[in-house]
Parts: C-alpha cells; sequence; structure tokens
C-alpha cells in the first residue's frame, strides 16, 4: 500500500538517503537551501498554489518523493500551459512512482494545464533533465544524478522522452590551457578596449547585475530560457560568496561594460556528502578540509552578449579560468547540462577534450 503526504518537509529531504543504495553516490542540495526553496522565499512563486511537493511511504517505509509547481513566466514568455515536476527520486517501484506522478498530474489538472514535463529543480537555469546513461558513476554541484531505472519507471508510466542533453568532465591536469588561444583570442586580449576582473568579497552586487545581464542576453534564443530578475539571481546565489574561489571567476567588460561572464565555483558534493546536506558540529571541520583540498570545480554560469559570440570571447575566459585551476592545483571540473542541439557549446567542450558525464532528457506527457 502507499501513502503520500503532502508538504512534509523533513520526509521529503531524507528521500534520497533512504531509497537509493548506500553506495549509490547521489549528494543531496543543502537542507537549509533546499527548504528555502520549497518556501515563498523563492521569487519563482507568486502565491502558495503555485507549488506542492509529495513524499511516498509503501509499507510504512519512505519510498519516494516528487515536487510539482508552475513557473508562470515560463508558460507566458512562450505561450505554453505546463506544469513542472522536479526532485522525483524513489525506489525503483512502478507503484510508487505512478503515485507520485499522479499528483504531479492532478496539480497540473487542477491549474488548467495540458502538460506536465522535468526534472526541473526548479528552472531552466538551475538542474534540471533525468539521467538516461551513467558514463561517470558520480556528479558536480548543480548537476542531477539518480539512478537510471527513474527514466525507466517514467517511461511504464507513460511519459515520453524529449530534449536531450548531456553533462561534461575535464581533466584540467593534462589540459594545456594555450591550445586555447588563436588569432581572435590573443587579439582580444591585447585589445585595451576589454578588461577582465575578478570577484571580490566587496563587489557582491555588481557581480549579481553582470552575471544576470549576460546570462539574460547570452541566453535570450536559447530554448526554455526565461530572464532573470534581480530578486532570482540574488536569491539563487548571494551564498556563492562564501564558497567560491576568486581565482576561478572572471567578468569580461568591453568599455567598461560586462559583455561575459564565467562563474566557476569549488564542487562542493564532497562537502555536503561530508556533513549529510546539514550543518551540525562538524560542518566548520569539514568546510575547512574542503577549502584545503580543493580538488575539482564545477562551471554554473557561463554566458557572452550575442554579438560578442563567435568573437574568440570564449576562448579566452576559458584561459583565464582553466589556468586558474591548474594554479590553485585543481585537478578537474565539471560542467551543467548541454543540449544537443547546442552545437556552439558542445565545440566548446570538444576543445577542452571533455567526456561525457551522463545523457540526460526530459520526460513530458499530456494532460489533456
Amino acid at each position: 500500500m502507499v501513502e503520500i503526504k503532502e508538504k512534509d518537509f523533513e520526509s521529503f529531504f531524507r528521500t534520497p538517503f533512504e531509497v537509493y543504495p548506500k553506495d549509490f553516490p547521489f549528494v543531496s542540495q543543502l537542507k537549509s537551501d533546499l527548504k528555502r526553496f520549497l518556501s515563498m522565499e523563492n521569487p519563482l512563486f507568486r502565491t502558495e498554489k503555485d507549488f506542492s511537493y509529495f513524499t511516498a511511504f509503501k509499507d510504512g517505509k519512505l519510498a519516494g518523493r516528487i515536487l510539482t509547481h508552475i513557473h508562470h513566466a515560463s508558460n507566458e514568455k512562450y505561450n505554453w500551459n505546463r506544469s513542472y515536476y522536479g526532485f522525483f527520486d524513489c525506489i525503483d517501484d512502478v507503484e510508487v512512482a505512478r503515485a507520485l506522478l499522479e499528483k504531479a498530474e492532478a496539480f497540473g489538472k487542477s491549474h488548467g494545464c495540458n502538460e506536465v514535463i522535468g526534472n526541473f529543480n526548479m528552472t531552466a537555469m538551475q538542474m534540471i533533465g533525468v539521467v538516461k546513461k551513467i558514463h561517470k558513476n558520480y556528479h558536480y554541484t548543480d548537476q542531477v544524478f539518480a539512478p537510471v531505472y527513474i527514466s525507466n519507471l517514467l517511461e511504464k508510466c507513460g511519459y515520453q522522452e524529449t530534449f536531450p542533453m548531456v553533462t561534461h568532465e575535464v581533466n584540467v591536469e593534462a589540459f594545456n590551457p594555450e591550445t586555447l588561444l588563436g588569432p581572435k583570442q590573443k587579439e582580444i586580449m591585447n585589445n585595451p578596449a576589454y578588461t577582465f576582473e575578478k570577484l571580490k568579497g566587496d563587489n557582491l552586487d555588481h557581480v549579481m547585475e553582470a552575471m544576470r545581464q549576460c546570462l539574460n542576453h547570452g541566453f535570450s534564443e536559447n530554448p526554455m530560457f526565461v530572464p532573470l530578475t534581480k530578486e532570482e539571481i540574488y536569491f539563487q546565489a548571494k551564498d556563492m560568496m562564501m564558497i567560491i574561489d576568486k581565482e576561478t571567476s572572471v567578468i569580461a567588460n568591453y568599455e567598461g561594460k560586462p559583455v561575459g561572464v564565467l562563474i566557476c565555483i569549488p564542487n562542493l558534493n564532497p562537502f555536503l556528502k561530508g556533513i549529510k546536506s546539514k550543518f551540525g558540529i562538524t560542518t566548520p571541520w569539514h568546510f575547512l578540509l574542503h577549502k584545503l583540498r580543493r580538488e575539482s570545480a564545477t562551471i554554473i554560469f557561463y554566458s557572452v552578449y550575442k554579438e560578442f559570440q563567435s568573437r574568440g570571447l570564449n576562448g579566452v575566459m576559458l584561459y583565464d579560468i582553466m589556468s586558474a585551476l591548474k594554479r590553485r592545483g585543481y585537478k578537474r571540473f565539471g560542467g551543467t547540462w548541454i543540449s544537443l542541439d547546442n552545437h556552439a557549446s558542445l565545440r566548446q567542450a570538444d576543445k577542452l577534450n571533455a567526456e561525457v558525464m551522463h545523457e540526460l532528457c526530459l520526460y513530458r506527457k499530456s494532460l489533456v
């Protein structure tokens, strides 16, 4: 028998720890961050009715979870009528999966939606996708990760795959950053109109706004992208300065105006794994250990203004970051999802000798 509970945060947070095998390398978001995102603090939600989340119990044992929500700005921009699901984690049991997905479908229907699609944790600018194939059995900060059987359960429940994606990993130790510098990149580096700045502890507001402008402009034609408001970018990234390595991010300016940004942070997953994704008495020790090790990193934001694309600026920023990662002793870095239709980003991954980590896609179902 499957029992469903609604908005029981404690069981929602515990779910992946209890439903996945102990040796499966899943790493949860920080508990306090997850709680913020599942509340009206999140500027994504306009009212309490815009989201709900559920946990499933089978025979009294925690068996799965799912978030369901409406992204009004996305529906308005693209003239869609969608609801979204995310954080879909459960045991390999079609009865449990169906019970959770039916809650997401009922939520969508109650809002007059004609389809439901996911995983979105929470928007296209955050963690999205369902893992279809695992090439490397671990993941980085901001990468969705789950056993492959989750995709099989979705298919058994009538969901169809769409929007294929991949994630990548780069071997920093083996890569020579000089290979990124061609004539276009060298011309930019010798042009005084271009300046490059690192992140500092006292320029958070400047960094947030530069990130927002570059993302909104550079991604404006990307599928599913919705321009970020000041409230959204600050909500998502306000704690970044606490964990960032200031040498491994860069803002590119042209005549004093931000035109490109690349934010690469230390991979938080080993730290989160050590503290089981919640603060406790040993957290300071684990954080210090994390800061000292500095073995892996994650690129979380990367965008260039449209009119500066294909000019070589991507290569200059990557050269800056790859050089910094090598100087700082990092061994590898991972990237967030890239659509298989995004040929420019896939070419950039090839230039970095990147290896595919995970193959993903979205899963959708008609509600009519």
